[in-house]
């Protein structure tokens, strides 16, 4: 599994790409779209949305479950990845080029892990 240097992970398995201090991309990581399998559906905020960090903003459901997925962040939705409601195989595929939503004007985040915290943090809790 592949866990890109240039983001930062959450112990609910979503990564977050900062942009700037406030705006952000958020997705799942390589370890959750294994974990869940083949993606078959995707639901996600409306544009305009508030998400607050550790809390649920959407959903994806495979073929073995529906998994809430949490933000890492508090803000505001700006932009959602429309291309994933038609084609949410894009996150087993690409999990990180496939980014669920753009977050701006963030005010607050939970504490967030770098590549080797994160894989430290997964590998713990398989044993």
């Amino acid at each position: 599994m592949k866990h890109p240097e240039n983001l930062v992970y959450s112990r609910s398995h979503e990564w977050v790409k900062f942009i700037d201090e406030t705006t952000a991309l958020i997705g799942i990581t390589d370890y959750a779209q294994d974990a869940l399998g083949d993606l078959v559906f995707v639901n996600l905020p409306e544009v305009g949305d508030e998400v607050t960090s550790g809390e649920p903003f959407g959903d994806v459901e495979s073929v073995k479950a529906v998994s809430d997925i949490f933000s890492p962040v508090t803000g505001t939705v700006a932009q959602i990845n429309e291309d994933l409601l038609d084609a949410p195989e894009n996150l087993n595929e690409d999990p990180y080029g496939a980014w669920m939503i753009r977050v701006e004007h963030i005010t607050d985040k939970e504490e967030l892990l770098d590549a080797a915290a994160y894989i430290a943090f997964y590998e713990s809790e398989e044993e």
